[in-house]
């Protein structure tokens, strides 16, 4: 990658670059201000707490999953806040977190998706960095891959501050990006290419919307525990 590339990622993704080519981040985002909101709670159904088509997910013990592909949405828009959940993959499994949805039926241009990957499996090994676990899903790389392997369960909080979307994955951030660099639909910041079903810039992307987790997208499961959220 060339240095003005490099210089690109930084500015997009909130990274300093030094000279030895690690990336130091800011400290952690502050979010004591207000209390945890559960956004499942197990003694209430499904469909009371998600907009979700009937049988598409299911729960048990506090567990969420789904058998297809498709997502189940809060009720409520949400603008700067902090998301809180556990989430464990079937071997290969491909999933996701959506947030700033303006459009539940047509979420794929209309949300920014975090995604949540089995970065273990030989499957994806040559998929791009900025579609591997922890990335903002076809648009910006995680600084590393911590994700744990398949069957263990890993803990992520998102921040989501208007433009500004910083990531913590298993106790690490790891993502720290500003939408308003995204001006185009078909070119990243650092030059590479946005899959084409992306296709609306970031930075005309409302900071406000439904967030959305992702069902079975292929043939493994993604399961989620523990899902929270509170203002910022």
């Amino acid at each position: 990658m060339k240095v003005n590339s490099i210089l690109a990622v930084a500015a997009a993704c909130g990274t300093v670059v030094l000279g030895s080519g690690c990336c130091c981040f800011c400290a952690h985002p502050n979010s004591d201000s207000a209390p945890w909101v559960a956004l499942y709670d197990p003694s209430k159904s499904i469909e009371e707490q998600f907009d979700a088509s009937s049988g598409m997910w299911s729960a048990k013990d506090g567990v969420l999953t789904s058998g297809k592909d498709g997502a189940i949405w809060t009720r409520d828009d949400y603008e700067n806040f902090a998301l809180d959940f556990e989430y464990k993959l079937e071997p290969g499994a491909n999933s996701g977190v959506l947030i700033y949805c303006c459009n539940t039926k047509k979420w794929v241009p209309n949300a920014v998706e975090i995604q949540l990957l089995d970065d273990y499996a030989e499957k994806w090994a040559k998929d791009p960095a900025y579609m591997r676990n922890a990335s903002l899903y076809g648009h910006c790389a995680p600084t590393k891959s911590n994700v744990r392997p398949a069957g263990e369960w890993n803990r992520m909080t998102v921040f989501a501050r208007g433009k500004n979307i910083q990531i913590i994955c298993n106790g690490e951030k790891v993502l720290d990006a500003d939408l308003s660099q995204w001006t185009s639909a078909k070119t990243n910041p650092d030059g590479t290419k946005i899959p084409s079903w992306l296709s609306r810039p970031w930075a005309e992307l409302d900071t406000k919307g439904k967030v959305g987790f992702q069902g079975m997208h292929g043939k493994s499961k993604p399961y989620f525990r523990n899902i929270r959220i509170r203002p910022l």
